[in-house]
């Protein structure tokens, strides 16, 4: 049996900061990994929904992947999101990708097509045939449509050990129960969702995959290893004291929010590509507002 403990505590959705020319900006991709590592984390993950995968071509996929493969120089677990709504497309990506020095594939279900439970299973079980490595199941019904239920995860998990663990972004603790009391004994269960991260470990959850940890990655990772050693009381202070900074940094959408963030620790340029645009300033002094509160 497969031991995925190391995927275990706070990996790190990163951003992709960007120039004013919209080309990627690697000086300040270093900045955030090394913020990042320095903060403690655990996983970096490249390529995910908050580092706006979609809006990049396929040789700026495979210039992040490196680029951030030499910066993290072993430090942190790496993990990369391979996800889309054309299952063999991605088979072939995955086919074409060179799996040294990555530990890791973070995958969403298909987003549009709106598959029924058995495509679901079907698209992952051609992903697990494909893939050189273990594979983390991406649940995010608010952007895919489509809920992986817990019965249709755990499936999933019982039918190859190759299925890691899941990003339970449902934002139902519920189905994250049904999961971790039915799981096999390999297969960890992981927050995408930050305000319920500490919620997800009060129940037995692993860790999460987190967007705040890019600006507040010292205090988010802290929080996860307190509830991991069963020391509550140090977990809630700190879930209090970032609590209220995620309403403005998802109320007009990821990354949006944390972009903001992140341009206002200096780490990046505040500039998404389109169709996403950055935050109004209402909304960002809002951010900043709370952010200075917290102490920046």
């Amino acid at each position: 049996m497969p031991d995925y403990g190391f995927l275990k505590g706070t990996g790190v959705a990163l951003i992709t900061p960007f120039k004013k020319d919209s080309s990627i900006d690697f000086d300040a991709l270093e900045k955030v990994i090394e913020h990042c590592i320095l903060g403690g984390v655990e996983s970096l993950v490249v390529l995910g929904t908050t580092g706006e995968s979609v809006t990049l071509s396929k040789s700026e996929k495979k210039e992040l992947i490196q680029f951030s493969l030499k910066t993290n120089r072993g430090r942190a677990k790496f993990i990369v999101g391979i996800g889309g709504n054309n299952t063999a497309e991605l088979v072939d990506e995955l086919l074409e990708l060179d799996p040294s020095g990555i530990d890791a594939i973070l995958s969403s279900s298909p987003a549009y097509n709106k598959p029924s439970q058995e495509g679901i299973f079907q698209h992952y079980m051609a992903f697990e045939k494909a893939s050189p490595l273990p594979i983390i199941i991406y649940n995010v019904p608010a952007r895919t449509a489509s809920n992986i239920t817990a019965e249709t995860c755990l499936r999933l998990a019982h039918a190859s050990e190759k299925f890691a663990a899941v990003k339970e972004a449902s934002g139902d603790l519920g189905q994250a129960t049904k999961i971790l009391k039915d799981r096999p004994p390999h297969f960890l269960v992981l927050s995408g969702d930050d305000p319920l991260a500490l919620g997800l470990m009060g129940i037995g959850g692993d860790g999460v995959i987190s967007v705040i940890a890019n600006a507040y990655p010292a205090e988010f990772s802290e929080m996860i290893r307190s509830a991991s050693n069963g020391n509550y009381t140090q977990a809630r202070l700190l879930n209090q004291k970032l609590f209220d900074l995620h309403k403005w940094l998802y109320v007009e959408g990821n990354p949006a929010g944390i972009k903001a963030a992140c341009h206002i620790k200096g780490l990046c340029k505040n500039i998404l590509r389109l169709p996403l645009v950055p935050l109004s300033d209402s909304n960002f002094q809002n951010l900043q507002l709370e952010m200075n509160r917290i102490g920046n």
